[in-house]
């Protein structure tokens, strides 16, 4: 009997080589099928890029994708010190979305040169692919926990929540201080009144104020730290569920969310307008370079940059071609996201460096 890491081994094993060939099979049948009617009903052209499509992936696999996989797990070579990227998932892009990508480009300009507007790949194929990569996504995401119980990596890996409160040290500052000031000052003048017999009314104001208690720097402090199992213990009851998180499902959110830009840019490269005119080769050659961000662990500092320079900007440039040229092929939204993540990452990045920009009396 199989351990059950064995299994979930094999199983995401089985997944992502079957993400790997099926986009292939399925790209590659449609463009056949597209050469079969574009040469009258010719089979001998359908047969002949069915064959070149099962000796592409019967090569692939086995110079590229096995071995690949044998190194990773027996950890050999240089790949048992790789942290910051992921070879599985640049193996993927390049064997897989990029042959994907350039059949597509291929149909549209076979279509435009012969006149013809057969098919445009719309829904099934584009759709598969792009499922496939977030799955491949995905499982290189999870592969670090477990499928059953509960997950022992959520609080490290997955749950980005406050700090733990452990020890609290009051930390005087300039305004702190000088309240302290002021309230010694104060008090010293109101025992030299209480000595005389009066009583300031000021100071019975401030004293009887509950908006002006005294509140101690300490206390402030805890009120903005707090402890993951303390709020976990807060949560508990008769609603406990309506509380209950899983950093596995986020994981799988979070796939979907990353790639839906691209998802849209994607889309827009089916519309019959772009893809039957020579605008499809930019776009799906954009669409391809932000997919590369795949190759970058999630947690890598990187990958913020690497989705302004291959995402946001490249994006926002050409949607705003694309409306000029077609009208609202892709809603508004789109390029105002992309135009907005630039310019907050440049800002907050760099400009925040500068010594004008480092001024506290400003905001």
């Amino acid at each position: 009997m199989p351990s059950g890491k064995t299994v979930k081994f094999l199983l995401f094993e089985v997944l992502q080589f079957a993400a790997l060939i099926v986009p292939i099979f399925v790209i590659m049948e449609r463009f056949a099928r597209l050469i079969r009617d574009g040469r009258g009903r010719d089979l001998t052209a359908y047969w002949l890029v069915v064959a070149v499509s099962i000796a592409y992936v019967t090569t692939a696999t086995l110079l590229v994708w096995v071995p690949l996989k044998y190194l990773i797990l027996k950890q050999r070579g240089a790949l048992s010190e790789i942290t910051q990227w992921r070879p599985t998932a640049l193996a993927y892009l390049i064997l897989c979305t990029f042959p994907c990508f350039a059949i597509l480009i291929a149909s549209s300009k076979v279509q435009v040169d012969g006149g013809q507007r057969l098919d445009h790949f719309t829904e099934l194929p584009v759709s598969l692919v792009l499922f496939c990569l977030i799955c491949v996504d995905f499982i290189e995401r999870i592969r670090p926990c477990k499928l059953m119980g509960q997950s022992d990596s959520l609080d490290s890996d997955f749950d980005m929540s406050g700090p733990v409160l452990t020890h609290l040290e009051q930390v005087t500052t300039v305004t702190g201080q000088l309240h302290a000031d002021e309230g010694q000052n104060g008090s010293t003048r109101a025992q030299s009144e209480v000595r005389n017999g009066s009583t300031s009314g000021r100071l019975q104001d401030f004293s009887g104020s509950p908006n002006r208690s005294a509140v101690s720097p300490r206390a402030t402090t805890a009120a903005y730290l707090y402890s993951s199992s303390s709020r976990r213990r807060s949560y508990s009851g008769r609603l406990g569920f309506l509380w209950r998180r899983d950093g596995r499902a986020e994981v799988f959110v979070d796939s979907f969310l990353f790639w839906l830009d691209t998802v849209e840019m994607v889309r827009v490269a089916g519309e019959p307008s772009v893809f039957y005119s020579a605008w499809v080769f930019p776009v799906y050659i954009l669409a391809f370079m932000s997919t590369l961000r795949m190759a970058i662990t999630p947690h890598n500092p990187l990958l913020s940059l690497a989705g302004v320079a291959l995402q946001d900007l490249p994006f926002f440039i050409i949607r705003v071609a694309l409306i000029v040229v077609f009208g609202y092929v892709t809603p508004v939204l789109y390029p105002l996201k992309n135009v907005l993540v630039s310019l907050t990452f440049l800002y907050f990045t760099f400009l925040t460096k500068l010594k004008i920009f480092r001024s506290q009396s400003m905001f």
